[in-house]
């Protein structure tokens, strides 16, 4: 199966955003991973609306939104009218967790569930079948440039196995610490997209470390 690279834009240069949009454009990644925060569901703020819509005016590719706030379900027609192809709400902010997926889905977008490095994969068992992904949080959210937390291979087998179990055809995202000594053994142990923001942003050729990421495939 294809392997997919999706470069979180919180890693760019907001100074020269349009130039870092026209190079993922251009290289082989497949998706733009954008994180809105809140400040109450975690400790940081990113992100609104404007932001997801200019992206979507230049980008070529499908965008990744990936919702850290509270009460998620107040944004899911804007973000939809903002042109997001994929939403990623946390099962640990929603109250009314299948109302809120089957929300998105009206909206037309994929919907993906996320799970904080603390939040044990079984809770997912009854909205498996559902969604599109699982994104599995691989740090605290909130701050790119973290570590990678190393339990984080046993949580990406739980889910592997959850999904098998369920026979279910959600696809398995990992979300950060992911750098060029981990991401080929966590697409070889079951994931299937991998966001990665440091590493890609903080190298002079960003495209070449999206294509070495790449030849996974």
């Amino acid at each position: 199966m294809k392997k997919i690279i999706a470069p979180s834009l919180f890693s760019a240069n907001l100074a020269f955003l349009y130039r870092d949009i026209e190079m993922l454009n251009q290289s082989e990644a497949d998706w733009f991973h954008i994180d809105i925060m809140d400040t109450s569901f975690v400790p940081n703020i990113s992100f609104g609306f404007l932001f997801t819509k200019y992206v979507r005016k230049y980008s070529n590719k499908p965008m990744d939104v990936h919702l850290m706030v509270l009460q998620p379900e107040r944004y899911i027609e804007e973000l939809k009218y903002c042109g997001t192809d994929h939403l990623h709400i946390h099962y640990e902010a929603c109250i009314h967790l299948n109302k809120t997926i089957y929300s998105i889905k009206k909206n037309g977008m994929k919907v993906g569930v996320a799970v904080n490095p603390h939040t044990p994969i079984f809770l997912l068992q009854d909205i498996i079948n559902d969604i599109d992904f699982v994104l599995l949080m691989s740090v605290n959210p909130g701050y790119s440039g973290q570590k990678f937390i190393h339990k984080t291979y046993q949580k990406l087998e739980d889910t592997k196995n959850l999904i098998l179990k369920k026979d279910s055809s959600a696809l398995i995202e990992v979300d950060g610490g992911i750098n060029l000594k981990n991401y080929s053994l966590l697409f070889k142990n079951g994931a299937d997209i991998l966001v990665a923001g440091t590493t890609i942003f903080s190298n002079s050729n960003p495209k070449e470390i999206i294509h070495r990421m790449k030849l996974e495939n």
